[in-house]
């Protein structure tokens, strides 16, 4: 549960760059996550690592070699090529993109992304004006027509000593993008997900805010989740540390109010909203201009008003799920929750265990209906509680179950 990657079959064509070394992190952190990963090196790419580095990450045979008769690797490539789930090429050079773009076909890597029929995903990595040059975009472009996904490059510093276009990607996004196009045709795949995050703010002055606990973790899981099962996500963030992923579009927030304007332009195009921001319920009646100063002040009192509850503004048609983070009677709480905001399953949680809820990487949920059905999960990551969420948001789905605020 969870996983997106168990039992993929992923082939890693790795050509010769300084970026080889991230390859290997790909490799390792892929097989980590229950992919059987395949590495196809041209020559280039062993004059930066040897293959048995890729062979101890990945616990596989590396191919090396078309041209060695007694390798049983120089013929492997063309089962592999049949068994591939996805073909990702990291890094991949100029060089290599001619010889993909053009049909060259003299290493393991240009022959086996002739043999198969998997997708194809490529993460260049090369100096800033060669990923600029009027050749190399040429290529890319014909690349793009025939269905080929480019995972960057980024920017930044490069090994010339330059800055500018041509980093690979780091691990976590190349794990992000490589996940989209796995769960491309997945069961959520044309539907649109809003998703929110995260713990709103509310300014008491330029610099101080009363915001909450919530890190988001969550929020984020569940959104990465309806990526990895095909769907278009939209995240709508509030303040935190958490890297965007990729795949997806993404707005920062801040306020309650900010997130409700957000949410509900997201909401026109969307099939689902799934609310798991901890949305703050007051703001202050007159924020301060400027910062309050401690030395002028001896007590501070702030006169809080409530925030509008934009839940029930969502346009009908679109499913609603909302979070109800509970103190005590956490089901009747949480069924209250589900009747007032006119929701199609709210998932509860108990905020005062200290495995489960904000902060930590685990949850504990329960799940509540509009038939009256309670199903309490067990204990598990937030990235399995997102997908057992999920599960019950796509069965919603699939019956047209859809939300209305009309009593």
């Amino acid at each position: 549960m969870g996983r997106p990657f168990d039992g993929k079959r992923v082939l890693l064509g790795v050509s010769g760059s300084i970026a080889v070394y991230k390859a290997v992190d790909l490799a390792s952190k892929l097989s980590q996550e229950g992919a059987l990963v395949d590495v196809l090196m041209t020559s280039a790419a062993m004059e930066f690592v040897a293959p048995i580095t890729f062979r101890s990450v990945t616990h596989r045979a590396v191919v090396t070699d078309l041209f060695d008769t007694n390798s049983h690797e120089a013929v492997e490539h063309v089962a592999l090529a049949k068994a591939a789930d996805i073909l990702v090429v990291a890094p991949a050079t100029a060089n290599t993109l001619y010889k993909l773009a053009h049909g060259q076909a003299d290493d393991p890597v240009s022959v086996t992304a002739l043999a198969t029929t998997a997708p194809l995903l490529i993460a260049p990595a090369m100096d800033g004006n060669m990923w600029h040059h009027s050749a190399v975009q040429a290529n890319v472009a014909l690349l793009e027509r025939r269905g080929a996904v480019f995972a960057g490059p980024a920017s930044g510093h490069l090994a010339s000593g330059l800055e500018g276009w041509g980093r690979l990607m780091e691990t976590p996004e190349l794990l992000g993008r490589i996940a989209q196009v796995l769960g491309k045709h997945g069961d959520l795949a044309g539907k649109t997900i809003v998703v929110s995050a995260g713990g709103t703010e509310e300014a008491i002055d330029p610099v101080r805010v009363i915001s909450n606990r919530s890190s988001g973790k969550m929020g984020y899981a569940i959104a990465v989740a309806a990526r990895d099962r095909g769907a278009r996500v939209t995240l709508v963030a509030a303040p935190g540390a958490l890297p965007d992923p990729v795949g997806m579009d993404v707005i920062h927030v801040a306020s309650a109010a900010e997130m409700g304007r957000a949410v509900l332009a997201a909401c026109e195009v969307a099939d689902a909203l799934i609310m798991a921001a901890a949305v703050a319920d007051f703001r202050l009646a007159e924020p301060s201009a400027h910062k309050i100063k401690r030395r002028d002040i001896e007590r501070l009192s702030l006169d809080l008003i409530p925030n509008e509850d934009f839940f029930n503004a969502v346009p009908d048609g679109v499913m609603r799920i909302g979070f109800s983070a509970e103190s005590d009677d956490m089901l009747a709480n949480a069924r209250q929750t589900l009747d007032s905001k006119h929701l199609d399953l709210v998932a509860a949680n108990d905020i005062t265990r200290t495995d489960a809820g904000f902060e930590v990487d685990t949850n504990q949920l329960t799940l509540l209906d509009r038939d009256g059905g309670v199903d309490e999960l067990e204990l598990m990551s937030k990235r399995d509680a997102a997908w057992a969420l999920l599960d019950r948001a796509t069965a919603l789905l699939a019956e047209g179950k859809r939300g209305s605020c009309r009593a």
